[in-house]
């Protein structure tokens, strides 16, 4: 007997203008299983989302809800038909608190006002019910974004969601927030609900859901059964080709000493040193990479470097210059490049053009300028071989960096900084959130950025990309390295204890 699916797109396409994002693509979700949907980034995945939850229009094709065609003109059509999304960037209020959010539309009332202590309890109740750890009364604000994102689903079982789409639900999550979503997902699946986890990271597909459909410049080029398939297989439907994402023999020898970090003390906003003693050393040629679970200091410690924080004490010295009190601008200047772990905080103007960001912080320099003055031809030129060089979708750089994809996105940001001339370059989290084909395009960059000479400190929570990628690696812990391992010795199971402070004198 055939199960009808709570939810199925059926050859639903869209595009925008020459740009067609999604292709007669069909899926189908059914009550009791996890659905995961991956793709490049760029391959359609999102638009395919924001139709079945009423946030774009399609332009051809059907949804059908319990085997019933409907047409979902808003989020507010989609949430009355059982639907309920927790998006990428998530859509809180950060003034209000846990319980104001999740009920936030569905407001309780007595007496004609809002029943917050009602609010507050039923907020309680479903947390408790689906092992969801909130203060129903804490401000969201003031959250972690794993806190965050359990409020965005807090938010939609509220509403009654019996269909959970999920897009890009661990980009921004530490390891062990990681675990926890995907323990709470199963126990959706378990309670009956049918879910969609838009991702590209394979090895949770593979640990968490039941089927697989896979987009590839739009259109659907592989369903199955996830115990029938492999994350090597997978990543090969992704991107049309093998990805190989392993460590490759260096073809250099590091030379002389580019960045000294001496005894460094970094303190937080709240005064206490999130950087205490740091010391460690990188040479021309040579990826020293920076080991730890998130929160350890490694955000303090790359702020100290590039000069987004003065440190309490110690020294940095970049090329024999001892930069320790100077600015983002002079240490630009001295050889010193830079990829922030958030790319449009702090990396990129989404609301510029993909040209213009490619020259942000060498904008004061040839070809950029000249005199003092912009060179729009010179801006030009620059954007496009950057495009080029990187792959970047759509290949127009005067789109908004906000119509790219967060991959294409981090490939802009990796490409500018690696192609502005700089002799040391600290790269944080520099493949979060995209997929293993820019993955591969990124690593096979910054491993030729080292052949050709740069010095470079990698931060990174992935230590498979530590292990591909650096000479050395240090662990940080509680602000400390507690650990040096020569990369080609270190293992993932070898850097776990050190991480979690194992044989560290407390």
């Amino acid at each position: 007997m055939t199960v009808t699916p709570l939810l199925e797109a059926v050859e639903l396409s869209r595009a925008y203008g020459a740009c067609v994002a999604n292709e007669r693509v069909s899926l189908a979700l059914r009550a009791g299983r996890i659905h995961a949907l991956v793709g490049e980034n760029g391959a359609g995945k999102s638009t395919l989302c924001r139709m079945l939850f009423g946030l774009v229009r399609p332009d051809a094709g059907r949804i059908l809800v319990d085997g019933r065609a409907v047409t979902l003109r808003s989020p507010r059509d989609a949430m009355a038909a059982g639907l309920g999304m927790v998006h990428q960037h998530f859509m809180l209020v950060d003034e209000l608190t846990v319980a104001q959010n999740v009920v936030l539309g569905r407001e309780p009332r007595r007496g004609g006002r809002m029943d917050l202590a009602r609010a507050e309890a039923e907020t309680a109740e479903l947390a408790a019910r689906f092992g969801l750890a909130v203060d129903p009364r804490a401000p969201v604000g003031g959250l972690a974004v794993g806190v965050q994102q359990r409020v965005e689903i807090l938010k939609a079982l509220h509403g009654g969601a019996r269909v959970l789409l999920l897009d890009e639900p661990t980009a921004v999550l530490t390891a062990q927030e990681v675990d926890a979503l995907l323990a709470v997902l199963r126990r959706l699946r378990d309670e009956g609900r049918a879910i969609l986890v838009v991702t590209h990271k394979l090895p949770e597909v593979m640990a968490v859901s039941d089927e697989v459909t896979v987009l590839r410049q739009g259109r659907v080029v592989g369903r199955l059964d996830t115990a029938a398939t492999s994350a090597v297989a997978l990543s090969e439907l992704m991107v049309g080709r093998h990805v190989d994402l392993s460590r490759r023999p260096r073809t250099t020898t590091p030379a002389e000493e580019r960045l000294r970090v001496e005894d460094l003390v970094v303190r937080g906003p709240d005064g206490r040193a999130r950087v205490n003693g740091v010391s460690l050393s990188v040479r021309a040629g040579e990826v020293v990479g920076i080991a730890g679970v998130e929160g350890n200091g490694q955000a303090e410690l790359v702020e100290g470097l590039c000069g987004a924080r003065s440190p309490a004490s110690g020294r940095v010295v970049l090329c024999g210059q001892d930069v320790s009190r100077a600015s983002v601008r002079r240490r630009r200047d001295a050889g010193l490049c830079h990829v922030p772990e958030d790319r449009l905080a702090q990396g990129l103007v989404p609301a510029m053009a993909v040209a213009d960001n490619a020259v942000l912080g060498v904008h004061h320099r040839a070809p950029a300028s000249r005199g003092g003055v912009l060179r729009r031809a010179g801006i030009a030129a620059a954007a496009q071989a950057l495009v080029r060089a990187y792959d970047v979708r759509p290949a127009d750089p005067a789109l908004p960096v906000a119509a790219l994809s967060g991959g294409n996105q981090q490939k802009v940001l990796v490409g500018r900084e690696l192609s502005a001339g700089p002799r040391v370059v600290i790269l944080a989290q520099p493949t979060r959130g995209v997929d293993v084909g820019a993955m591969e395009r990124i690593h096979a960059a910054i491993l030729a950025a080292r052949d050709a000479g740069l010095a470079i400190l990698l931060v990174s929570a992935e230590l498979t990309e530590l292990l591909a990628l650096s000479d050395v690696i240090h662990v940080l812990y509680r602000g400390r390295i507690v650990h040096t391992v020569d990369a080609a010795a270190a293992t993932v199971e070898s850097l776990g204890p050190p991480m979690l402070g194992a044989g560290v004198a407390a």
